[in-house]
């Protein structure tokens, strides 16, 4: 474990952003956090609150959700990630969050942080980076087309004064299909691990006909 901030945590948290995220990121998950896997240590909910209120008189915080609700600003600007199975509108006491950009091997997305723009007509999704945020995600089939792309590129035109940088635009973009896909009740044929992924037809087909194939080839032997 490391306490050294890589040069992509010091761009992010140099930008626009609450010093109680600050605290939260620096104080609370950061010194804890494994430097290999990205993960953070359990969440406390009551260790979080004592840390953040200090020595408030009047305990500004005192429930999860108020974490919760500066976790989300976090993983808005790309400093926290969420795995498969957890979502911030339950209780995340006791599990563990990813903190994707406190390992030296993010160095090559260092450059996605440093101008900021609203979304354009034109946009495209970082690739690279793209594979790292669905690795991070659980999000097994890492395919999208340009309707996806298109779709989100729609929706935050209208919203012109957000303003992220690369780096943020791409990480939401793959927030967006991982819960799209959800949301979808996405129906896939295999499990891989603990997640269940949809395989392509074609090959689906190839199995089967080898089935077959040693099938027949066994009957074929025994007569």
């Amino acid at each position: 474990m490391s306490t050294t901030l890589t040069q992509a945590e010091l761009a992010v948290l140099q930008s626009p952003l609450s010093n109680d995220c600050r605290v939260l990121y620096l104080l609370g998950l950061r010194p804890t956090a494994n430097t290999a896997s990205t993960a953070s240590a359990a969440i406390d909910y009551k260790f979080l609150l004592s840390m953040l209120n200090g020595e408030h008189k009047d305990t500004p915080y005192q429930r999860g959700r108020q974490i919760n609700s500066l976790l989300k600003q976090l993983e808005l600007v790309g400093l926290v990630a969420l795995p498969e199975a957890l979502d911030l509108e339950h209780s995340i006491n006791g599990k563990a969050l990813l903190l994707p950009l406190i390992n030296n091997a993010q160095s090559n997305f260092d450059t996605l942080h440093k101008s900021h723009f609203a979304i354009s007509a034109d946009w495209k999704p970082n690739k690279n980076l793209f594979l790292e945020m669905a690795s991070l995600l659980g999000i097994i089939d890492t395919e999208y087309d340009e309707n996806e792309v298109g779709e989100f590129i729609s929706y935050w035109l209208g919203r012109p004064t957000t303003i992220l940088s690369e780096f943020q635009w791409t990480q939401k973009f793959a927030h967006n299909i991982k819960h799209k896909r959800v949301a979808a009740g996405y129906s896939p044929v295999r499990k891989v691990g603990n997640q269940q992924v949809k395989v392509a037809a074609g090959i689906e087909a190839d199995d089967n006909a080898r089935k077959l194939v040693e099938k027949y080839a066994t009957s074929t032997k025994k007569n």
